[in-house]
Parts: C-alpha cells; structure tokens; sequence
C-alpha cells in the first residue's frame, strides 16, 4: 500500500465527520484498513495542516487533543470544538461517549 493512497482514506474518512462530533486515530486507521496505524493517521492529518479539512475533530481514543500543538495556538483546536458545541470533561478530555462519532467504510 502506498503512503499516498492511506493519506488520501484518511483524508477522505476526515472529511466525512460531521459537525459538532470527534473520532479517533484508530478509528479511522481502522476504518482504512491497517488498525494498527494510528499514528500514521496523525501523520496524515500533519501534512493536511492547512487544508479546509475538520483536523480540530480527531482527538485520541481518550478524547485528549493530543495533536493541538499542530494548530498555531495551543488553545485552538480546544476552542474550534467548543464552537461547534462539544463539551469538555474536568480532565479536558472530549466527553466521547456523547460526541464520538464512529466512521464507517461507505
């Protein structure tokens, strides 16, 4: 499998998340094929920096923003969920079971 072919799933599967909901970087690995690429899947989303892509929307599997400081400000990715009205729990982690959104592979 090429690297550029596993980007442009998960670039795709990103694209797909809807508004006001996150999913993970297993997840998605998952949904593209190869499970265990989750951090590959945080490479991708690295090189889509400054696409129209809804990167703010992938959190860790604990729903911690672990790829915030890929974002400009350390607090962005944190305030583009608020604004979409994703609640936050006291640890700052993406309360997942109201706002995970499990991708399928349609």
């Amino acid at each position: 499998m090429e690297k550029n072919d596993f980007f442009d799933r998960v670039f795709k599967v990103v694209a797909k998340i809807p508004y006001g909901k996150v999913t993970t970087y297993s997840a998605i690995a998952e949904v593209c094929g190869v499970k265990s690429s989750a951090r590959t899947v945080g490479w991708a989303l690295n090189s889509a920096a400054n696409s129209n892509l809804p990167c703010h929307r992938v959190v860790n599997r604990f729903g911690a923003l672990s790829g915030k400081i890929h974002f400009g400000s350390p607090t962005l990715m944190h305030e583009l969920l608020e604004s979409e009205g994703i609640e936050f729990t006291e640890d700052d982690c993406v309360d997942m079971k109201k706002y995970f959104w499990q991708p399928t592979k349609n």
